[in-house]
């Protein structure tokens, strides 16, 4: 399977604090890869990393090198050869928590088509409904696009979430604990959907839930103090199930 990301040596601070060390990693495309590890070890501020999230925090300081390979050749994302717009239209993330903003349906899913000046597009009407329908949430609100999106279930507003994030046709997709605040009917939902799109996209997900991990890696990453480590006892069991 061909590389979607290389991380080589990977160092992030936060002011005095070190919280990524010397990381080295790859991530393939077109899989899912799971990061599993205590709070506090550095899985979330890697996804940080992965679409230049860190630069909006003044204490941050990072080294080593990132690329991720998008429109067809690789971008080094530390040293930037990509506007962070360009970026973050390819490379999407979904938080722990629900957060649609506090406007429609329908506003929810423009927004990141205005952050791109793609939202006069003629086909804007055409993408929301094709993002809607990917997630499974197009016939639960399609007479309510003027609707608050805070008006939705949990689980329909972290599917709503989704589907904003796939609205900019992303490559790569970050998914930061998309279930833990979910019951468990709606986290079965969400995991069925993430299996779904690996097949559109490259999918990395931090996660406690190692049930979860089980269930949705193909290849399985521990983060322990700032290090990175990949499980290859994972893998090779996956492997022998294929």
């Amino acid at each position: 399977m061909a590389d979607k990301i290389t991380i080589d040596r990977l160092n992030v601070y936060y002011a005095a604090t070190q919280v990524c060390r010397n990381l080295s990693a790859r991530f393939a495309a077109g899989e899912i890869s799971v990061i599993t590890g205590a709070s506090g070890s550095g899985k979330s501020t890697l996804l940080t990393v992965l679409n230049r999230m860190w630069v909006e925090n003044s204490s941050a300081r990072v080294s080593g090198a990132v690329k991720i390979f998008l429109d067809k050749r690789w971008h080094d994302i530390i040293t930037p050869t990509i506007s962070d717009q360009q970026l973050r239209r390819k490379v999407g993330m979904v938080l722990q928590t629900p957060n649609p903003l506090p406007m429609s349906i329908s506003a929810n899913m423009r927004l990141p088509l205005r952050l791109v000046n793609e939202h006069r597009r003629n086909d804007a009407d055409e993408r929301i409904y094709t993002a809607l329908k990917r997630v499974g949430l197009w016939h639960e609100v399609k007479e309510r696009l003027n609707d608050d999106a805070r008006s939705l279930s949990g689980g329909q507003q972290q599917r709503l979430c989704i589907a904003r994030a796939l609205i900019t046709g992303p490559e790569v997709l970050l998914f930061d604990e998309p279930t833990s605040a979910l019951d468990e009917d709606a986290s079965a939902r969400i995991e069925a959907l993430l299996e779904s799109l690996r097949q559109q996209c490259t999918i990395i997900l931090v996660t406690h839930n190692t049930a979860q991990a089980s269930r949705l890696a193909q290849r399985l990453f521990v983060m322990e103090h700032g290090e990175l480590r990949q499980n290859h006892r994972h893998q090779s069991a996956l492997q022998k199930c294929e």
